[in-house]
């Protein structure tokens, strides 16, 4: 059963080096994002199971101890989801989770063994929530860290350029995130998510599905878009 959850920006700015000169402007971010985890940490979950984001190569579960790496943005940062647990697997994170490794290093986290699963963003709404079912399933009590960007189109210079669907698709997305509204996160629209380049849509459709009956309250700890893109931090619990 899913006792918590927390909702992370999964921009690999968030990480300090990557960030160089301009890391000061997601100071917010990445205090939310801590406060965030000590919700999790404060649900004494059985199970930590990370989701974000991923390309074709990295779909899939990841187990803990999967290694990730920054180097390809410069900086040699490498990150481990959770303590090893013999061998490293070869396979190497996803950026999303390579970012959650790093935010969970940050904090020390050895609350619950973890686990990661990278979500395909064009995954169809019903296979995810029914993802978020099956990860609520596995043990007594879950949590989930849930990696993932709102619209890339919130300005001129946005990664997706601007578009004017984009502001209100992430004050609805902050809405439903901040209410722990499982219905409205289930009934996103796909394609329109899509269009606007919104990275976590699969993800926090994969929540969705695991929160089905854990009667969670949610509160929205950060919510912004520095670059273009819609940021947001937010808790269930």
């Amino acid at each position: 059963m899913l006792v918590a959850a927390a909702v992370c920006p999964c921009p690999p700015l968030l990480v300090p080096p990557v960030a160089a000169g301009a890391a000061p402007e997601l100071d917010g971010a990445r205090a939310a994002c801590t406060d965030a985890l000590g919700v999790l940490a404060a649900a004494r979950p059985d199970r930590l199971v990370v989701v974000g984001p991923a390309e074709q190569s990295g779909r899939g579960p990841h187990p803990q101890g999967a290694r990730g790496s920054f180097r390809g943005f410069g900086v040699e940062v490498d990150v481990r989801l959770g303590p090893e647990r013999g061998p490293a697997p070869q396979r190497p994170l996803p950026t999303s989770l390579a970012v959650a490794a790093w935010l969970l290093d940050r904090i020390g986290w050895s609350d619950a063994p973890i686990e990661g699963l990278g979500v395909g963003e064009p995954l169809e709404p019903e296979r995810c929530i029914q993802t978020g079912r099956e990860i609520a399933a596995r043990a007594e009590r879950v949590a989930l860290l849930v990696m993932g960007d709102a619209s890339a189109c919130r300005t001129l210079k946005a990664p997706g350029y601007l578009d004017e669907r984009a502001a209100p698709f992430d004050a609805e997305v902050a809405r439903a995130l901040g209410a722990a509204d499982v219905a409205a996160l289930q009934t996103l629209d796909a394609e329109l998510a899509y269009e606007l380049k919104a990275s976590g849509r699969a993800c926090w459709q994969v929540l969705a599905g695991a929160a089905e009956g854990a009667d969670l309250g949610g509160s929205l700890l950060y919510e912004d878009a520095p670059y273009g893109v819609g940021y947001m931090v937010a808790t269930w619990s």
